[in-house]
């Protein structure tokens, strides 16, 4: 079972779908359910939404945050709650667009000749969380804010791997057994030594006339609930939902631009071109040219007018599917799929990269397209097989916000630079590696001013 699983992470569960749209397996003793193809999952995550709401009990994720917590009344008030504050505090609004396209100026400003990309995409990102939950940016090479991005990263990796997601739940006995299987949760352990280091910090400078950022927020709903036994609200929960926010937005986001920018460092390659790559970038260019121009950043508004950058952006996202299975899901009652009975309790992995590459779908579901999102008259059009974040209700809570960063901060790259490969650097491997997302294997870049 152990191996099975290890093959599953090693390689896009899509490999799977041979065997049919719905699959059965016995991993130990746990029924697990894949889902592949657009029918299955739409119909699975959109028409019976709520069936496949829950979690299963992890016992490194048990009661933590948005993310993992089972689906009931605790988990929706919480969801409700985190989404209505990100709102008041800029989400959907020209003021958080503010806020990304100066992070994207401080980005531009931090380029060196030649450097490594994820440090500083990774920061940028993690800049904009920041000044949502903690109010306030930290400069690139503040120590603190390195360590809590470097042990998310952790985290993420570790918590995809078999220790934590097989045995530990399989055996949660060895909980209680001293040994070295107990290093899975020290990532976790330091990244919620920092964020209660905040947290304190926030509690010690509050002002209740005043809310600053998201964790005032939260602060004030733990104190309206004291009296409450049954209330979501607590300290744990906000280091627990700080941590979701920060994991599920900064790396996804960083991830998914990083492969933008491969993409881009692809095409400069002198090497034959990787499907039609080498045609976007030029043609990027020269729409945010046209459309924007030198003299002013780019705004979300831009859009519109800017289909085949748009496209591009899309595309990318299709095609690496860097969360090509999603989190899981457990079966909230008993339900049924394209005709097969699903009980309560299965596991249910939903394949996000068969719906990303559904032949029946895409015209070119293996190759790098953008125009799959662009119509005969050139204008973008959104497919409804396009479902990097998800559906129904545990899509992904960061959805508005990654569209915003991943749109501003690629055409802010893109209208004042020309990237391209460093020197004798051997052609860039187009797969990457697979743990919880799909990452890129780390590579150079060199940015040369517009």
């Amino acid at each position: 079972a152990l191996q099975g699983l290890s093959t599953l992470q090693s390689k896009p569960l899509c490999s799977l779908e041979k065997f049919g749209k719905i699959i059965s397996l016995q991993i130990g003793w746990k029924n697990v359910v894949l889902l592949n193809g657009l029918e299955a999952v739409k119909e699975a995550l959109v028409q019976r939404s709520e069936d496949f709401a829950d979690r299963p009990p992890f016992s490194l994720f048990d009661h933590m945050g948005i993310m993992m917590a089972r689906y009931g009344h605790g988990w929706k008030e919480l969801r409700r709650f985190t989404l209505s504050t990100l709102r008041n505090f800029g989400l959907g609004k020209k003021s958080l667009d503010q806020r990304v396209t100066e992070e994207a100026g401080c980005l531009c400003s931090a380029f060196s000749h030649p450097f490594n990309p994820r440090f500083l995409i990774n920061s940028a990102v993690g800049n904009v969380m920041c000044s949502l939950t903690f109010g306030n940016r930290f400069e690139y090479n503040d120590e603190k804010f390195q360590r809590m991005l470097h042990l998310i990263e952790e985290a993420f990796n570790i918590g995809a791997g078999i220790m934590s997601q097989v045995i530990l739940d399989m055996m949660p006995w060895l909980l209680y057994i001293p040994g070295p299987h107990h290093n899975v949760f020290q990532p976790y352990t330091d990244s919620f030594d920092i964020l209660r280091e905040i947290v304190k910090e926030h509690k010690e400078t509050r002002d209740p006339g005043f809310t600053r950022d998201f964790i005032d927020a939260f602060l004030e709903e733990i104190e309206k609930a004291k009296m409450d036994p049954e209330s979501t609200f607590s300290e744990d929960n906000l280091i627990f939902t700080v941590f979701d926010m920060f994991g599920a937005a900064t790396e996804t986001t960083t991830v998914t631009l990083l492969m933008q920018f491969g993409r881009v460092r692809a095409s400069s390659h002198p090497a034959p071109p990787i499907d039609n790559v080498s045609i976007f970038p030029g043609r990027v260019h020269e729409e945010i040219d046209k459309v924007i121009g030198r003299d002013r950043s780019p705004d979300i508004e831009d859009q519109v007018n800017l289909p085949y950058t748009n496209a591009v952006i899309y595309e990318t996202q299709r095609y690496c599917d860097v969360v090509f299975a999603g989190v899981p899901r457990t079966t909230y009652r008993d339900t049924e799929v394209q005709g097969f009975f699903i009980p309560k309790g299965t596991i249910i992995l939903t394949v996000l990269s068969s719906v990303l590459k559904d032949e029946t779908v895409w015209e070119k579901p293996h190759e790098f397209y953008p125009e799959h999102f662009l119509d005969a008259d050139g204008q973008f059009v959104k497919r409804e097989a396009f479902l990097p974040f998800s559906a129904g209700r545990r899509m992904c809570l960061g959805e508005q916000l990654a569209r915003k960063e991943l749109f501003l901060f690629f055409t802010t790259l893109l209208q004042h630079f020309t990237f391209h490969i460093p020197e004798d650097q051997p052609r860039p491997r187009d797969d990457g590696y697979y743990v919880l997302i799909h990452s890129p294997d780390s590579y150079e870049l060199c940015a040369s001013p517009r």
